[in-house]
């Protein structure tokens, strides 16, 4: 039986679960993920903040890691990048709610 491969854009949409509760959009549209590093044996993602005090950036890092995990089905670490998130970072057409551009 042959596994499944593991990509980064099954990842992304594995993802697409994890809501922003402040913002009510997910870590996907927000362009929260910034790098995925898929192994045989483990999984690693680096993820920013919209803001860089986020109350929920625990709540938020520990679901994405978690979701990423059971995707993967490998151990999956995950860390805070410290570039500053912009809208210009949101998935194509998701600022369009917002009124942004």
């Amino acid at each position: 039986m042959s596994q499944q491969v593991k990509t980064e854009e099954g990842l992304r949409e594995a993802l697409r679960v994890v809501i922003d509760p402040e913002i009510g959009m997910n870590v996907i549209e927000l362009g929260l993920l910034r790098s995925v590093e898929i192994e045989p044996d483990r999984g690693h993602i680096v993820m920013i903040m919209t803001t860089p005090f986020c109350p929920y950036a625990p709540q938020l890092l520990e679901q994405s890691r978690r979701a990423a995990q059971e995707y993967l089905g490998t151990p999956t670490t995950i860390e805070m990048g410290l570039e500053m998130w912009d809208p210009s970072m949101m998935e194509e057409g998701a600022a369009d709610d917002w009124g942004l551009f």
